[in-house]
């Protein structure tokens, strides 16, 4: 999958945005303002930070050794850096609804009332 796809997929979900809060090559990708995917622009090979369920996160690297790692510059229990030419799209596209979800269910009552009144 490459950056162009990841995008789109992260971009069609309800309530998200896309901004570079931290510098012009690193886009983030936040659902009703809480960040849950990460892409570092100029990186190569393409990257992306997704947030994931600790125990999966562990799961993940190991299985995917080399190609799934500790979150880069992120919390190394929280959240995972794909190497995203090297997995396949289905997964990556799995793992970028798993991280939306969990964000999703972490945030207030309020926000997933608002989120789930969008079109």
């Amino acid at each position: 999958m490459n950056i162009e796809e990841f995008r789109e997929h992260c971009i069609n979900k309800k309530g998200v945005t896309e901004e570079f809060p931290f510098d012009a090559a690193t886009l983030v990708f936040k659902v009703m303002g809480k960040m849950f995917a990460l892409v570092p622009l100029e990186r190569i090979p393409s990257q992306a930070n997704l947030k994931c369920d600790p125990e999966r996160a562990i799961e993940l690297r190991e299985t995917y050794d080399g190609k799934i790692t500790a979150g880069y510059h992120m919390s190394k229990v929280h959240w995972n850096t794909l190497y995203l030419e090297t997995l396949a799209p289905t997964l990556v596209q799995d793992l970028i609804d798993h991280s939306y979800e969990l964000v999703v269910a972490g945030l207030t009552k309020k926000l997933q009332a608002q989120l789930k009144a969008l079109d």
